[in-house]
C-alpha cells in the first residue's frame, strides 16, 4: 500500500472529515448501515447443500475489510447491543428468544467471534491485505477460523465437542469455503474499479 493511499475502502469512497460533528455523523451512519446489513444477513438464507447458506459471516468479514478494525469492531459491538436490548436482529429471532437470553444460548460464541473476526480482518485490511485475492484469502480464512473457534468452544461447553462439531461445524464446511472465496474476491475487485485519486 502506497503512503498516499487510503487505509480502508470506506475511507476511499467517503473520506473522514476534519470537523468533529461531521466525523461523528459519518461514523454513525456507517455503523448503523453496518448493523442493518448484519441484521438482514442474519435472516437471509440461500438454498445450498447440505444446509442453507447464510450470509452473516460473509457480511461480518466484508465489514472488517471495508471498514477497518476499529470501525468494524464498533459496528459489530453496536449490533450485539441492539440484540442484547431485545431487537430481533439475530438469526432465529424472535422465534428462538430475544435479548441476553438468546445471546447466552448455543450461538453466543459465534456472536462473540463476529466481533473478534471483524476486528482482525479490519486490522489486516488497514495494512493493505485486502488489495490482492491471495493475501485476502488467507485473512478471510483466518477470520472464519476465529468465528468457528469461539462458536465451537462455546457450543462444546454446552453440548460437548462431538455434538458441537457435528451440529455447529461439519454441515457448514462447504458453505464456509464458498463464502471465504467470495469474500476474498469481492474487496480486491472493488479496489480495482475504484477511480484512482493520485496525490
Amino acid at each position: 500500500m502506497r503512503p498516499n493511499q487510503p487505509s480502508t475502502f470506506v475511507s476511499a469512497i467517503w473520506p473522514a472529515a476534519t470537523a468533529t460533528s461531521a466525523r461523528f455523523a459519518r461514523l454513525s451512519v456507517l455503523a448503523i448501515a453496518g448493523t442493518l446489513a448484519l441484521a438482514v444477513s442474519a435472516k437471509a438464507q440461500i438454498p445450498f447443500y447440505p444446509v442453507p447458506l447464510t450470509l452473516q459471516t460473509l457480511v461480518v468479514l466484508l465489514l472488517g475489510a471495508a471498514y477497518g478494525g476499529r470501525l468494524a469492531a464498533a459496528t459489530v459491538a453496536l449490533y450485539l447491543v441492539e440484540g442484547a436490548l431485545g431487537l430481533p436482529v439475530f438469526a432465529g429471532t424472535p422465534e428462538k428468544g430475544l435479548g441476553l437470553a438468546y445471546m447466552m444460548g448455543p450461538t453466543g460464541g459465534f456472536l462473540l467471534g463476529f466481533l473478534v473476526a471483524a476486528a482482525f480482518v479490519g486490522f489486516c485490511a488497514e495494512r493493505g491485505q485486502d488489495r490482492s485475492i491471495g493475501r485476502l484469502l488467507v485473512v478471510m480464512a483466518a477470520g472464519h477460523a476465529i468465528i468457528f473457534a469461539f462458536g465451537l468452544s462455546w457450543l462444546a461447553a454446552i453440548i460437548g465437542w462431538d455434538k458441537a462439531w457435528m451440529g455447529g461445524a461439519e454441515p457448514f464446511i462447504l458453505a464456509t469455503l464458498v463464502k471465504t472465496l467470495l469474500a476474498a474476491a469481492v474487496m480486491p475487485m472493488l479496489w480495482k474499479i475504484l477511480p484512482r485519486r493520485d496525490a
